[in-house]
């Protein structure tokens, strides 16, 4: 089943109607927004096709062509385009709503599969994306249809963002919420200020290191120059190699067992980064540092705490 409907996903790729490039250019110059309708699980479609172009810079809408001839024309501003998705374009409820859309005078879109459908000879513009066959082996459930259009949706959605040179700040902006939003919106300062400020000298001694490693439970500290800047940085990590290779510490200093030039971050930089630049380098810790003034330390667990991911 997966096969037939990744084979007609690759035959609609291979064979864009190129009426895709004018219903994309009819939207973009459009002054009003999408109205998304049809029927069945073509209706569906269009509702998530709907979600996806609100949240990727595209106005739209979703009206049940049931209910539009039943009060919900109402939603239909002047300048508002129409899309009708239907695979047959021949349904009942389209036939009756394309002529009261006519009446408003606002453009009709359409996607349809089947040719020379009635959508088809009425909209102003249609985009064609033919079915062979249904998943379904009784070729009858919509399947590879509603692949189809959901893919058709999508370019569509893509297609514009790329237009409008919609960014990923434009995307954060629209989704605040949930796990997508704090990835897009933590930043490094509204995770290391929770932290104590583990810091040593240079010329301190490793006993010091220890205890204050060991006091602040962040796995680190970071290790100050004369000037008080980062001069580097000693993870719980370079105290076991340390004993493993010299176990008299009494006169070893901090700078002698620091990682010099350490792995910083910006506080106004995104968690989302902290994770990467520590997946990277294989790190739990990064010294937050800006105009080479150390502020304190963000933990990976800080970041994984907050629901945060690369992807």
């Amino acid at each position: 089943m997966l096969r037939i409907e990744g084979e007609a996903l690759l035959d609609a790729a291979e064979n864009l109607d190129p009426r895709f490039a004018e219903m994309v250019a009819r939207i973009h110059g459009s002054k009003g927004r999408l109205v998304l309708t049809g029927v069945g699980k073509s209706a569906q479609v269009g509702q998530k096709i709907a979600a996806t172009l609100n949240s990727t810079g595209t106005p739209s809408l979703f009206m049940h062509a049931a209910d539009a001839i039943h009060g919900d024309l109402g939603m239909i501003q002047p300048d508002d385009l129409l899309l009708c998705i239907s695979k047959s374009g021949n349904t009942p409820e389209i036939k009756m709503l394309v002529p009261w859309i006519r009446s408003l005078g606002n453009p009709i879109l359409a996607i349809v599969s089947d040719p020379d459908s009635y959508l088809e000879e009425h909209a102003d513009l249609t985009f064609r994306i033919p079915v062979s066959r249904e998943a379904c082996p009784f070729n009858l459930t919509p399947s590879t249809s509603t692949t189809l259009q959901l893919a058709a949706g999508d370019a569509l959605a893509l297609t514009l963002l790329r237009l409008k040179g919609f960014s990923a700040d434009d995307f954060a902006r629209l989704h605040p919420g949930g796990a997508l939003g704090k990835r897009m919106h933590t930043r490094v300062d509204d995770l290391y200020t929770r932290n104590s400020r583990p810091a040593v000298d240079e010329s301190d001694p490793v006993m010091k290191v220890i205890l204050t490693i060991s006091s602040n439970r962040l796995g680190a500290t970071a290790v100050l120059n004369p000037q008080r800047n980062p001069a580097g940085i000693v993870t719980d990590g370079d105290l076991r190699r340390m004993l493993e290779k010299d176990p008299d510490i009494h006169s070893l200093k901090a700078s002698d067992i620091m990682t010099a030039s350490p792995k910083t971050i910006e506080p106004r930089d995104l968690a989302v980064n902290a994770l990467k630049l520590m997946r990277k380098h294989s790190i739990t810790q990064l010294l937050v540092v800006t105009n080479n003034e150390y502020l304190g330390v963000i933990h990976l667990h800080d970041i994984l705490r907050e629901g945060i991911s690369e992807i």
